[in-house]
Parts: C-alpha cells; structure tokens; sequence
C-alpha cells in the first residue's frame, strides 16, 4: 500500500544517466516546485515506454503546473539512459536499483513476471513542503495512474 496522502515524503538521493549524469534528489525541489514523483516496474517494457513517452510529449503541461517529473525504476542508470535514447524520453529517469526507495514509499511489486521484485506502477504529487498531497499505487502493472487526478491536485497547489 503506497504511503498516504498527508504523510512526510522520504527523501532520496538517486543516479541518474538522462537527460544527465546526475544525482536526483528530492529535497533540491522543496521550497521551490512540486514534484510528480512516479515509479515504473521495468525500461523496454511496452506500458512503460508507452507512459514515458506520453508524459515527455506532455510534460509542458506539468512545468506549466509548476512541477518537476521524476520517474523511478529498479533498471540500472545505464539501462535507463539506452532506454530513455532509444525511446526520446525526456524526464528524468532516477535508478533505484537496490529498491530503498521503492521500499520507502511501500510501492514494491513482488515477483513481476517471475523475474524478481520491481517497483510497482504508482504516482505521487509531492507539494514544495515536502509533503504527499496525492497517491496512487495502480490495481496492476498494466494499469496507468490517472494522470488528471495528478493534474488536478497540481493545479491546487499553485
């Protein structure tokens, strides 16, 4: 179950290889934006190409809302920037490749397709105070977040 609404977000620091080799960390945004926080189970899966690329086409909008993506992956920084070249996705993609964040926001999705734990499909709107204004762990891994409801809590808090 992800943590609620209302809850303190986990801090995190993250690599990132795209858009840039980078450490992505949370708390750099508190104060001054919100954040679109969301977690996908695996790079070069079709769900999750499919939400990526959408997102980039769109992310306009959130920077419109006065928010900054961050999408979550267990996949290695190096698998995420040949994934994110290859499919011209442009948020930025953190690595949780030992799962401590996954696990800190209890979205965990056991045994995905066999293979092992991944992050499940989930979203969170976190405000500028650093606090979960939004949460959203989808029934399945095929399922999308619904991204209006993000939108919409955005749109409160400007």
């Amino acid at each position: 179950m992800a943590i609620p609404v209302g809850s303190k977000a986990p801090d995190f620091t993250l690599k990132s290889k795209s858009p840039a080799d980078v450490e992505v960390k949370l708390s750099n945004n508190f104060g001054k934006k919100n954040t679109v926080l969301l977690f996908f189970p695996l790079a070069f899966t079709g769900v999750c190409t499919a939400e990526m690329c959408s997102l980039t086409a769109g992310l306009d909008a959130y920077a419109g809302l006065g928010a900054d993506v961050i999408a979550v992956s267990v996949d290695s920084p190096f698998a995420q920037a040949a994934w994110a070249k290859q499919e011209k996705i442009g948020i930025t993609l953190a690595s949780d490749l030992n799962k401590t964040v996954t696990k800190a926001y209890d979205v965990v999705f056991p045994m995905l397709a066999g293979v092992g734990d991944t992050s499940a499909r989930a979203a969170f709107v976190i405000d500028k105070n650093g606090v979960v204004q939004y949460s959203e762990q989808t029934p399945t891994p095929k399922d999308l977040p619904n991204f209006d409801a993000v939108k919409a809590t955005l749109a409160k808090l400007k």
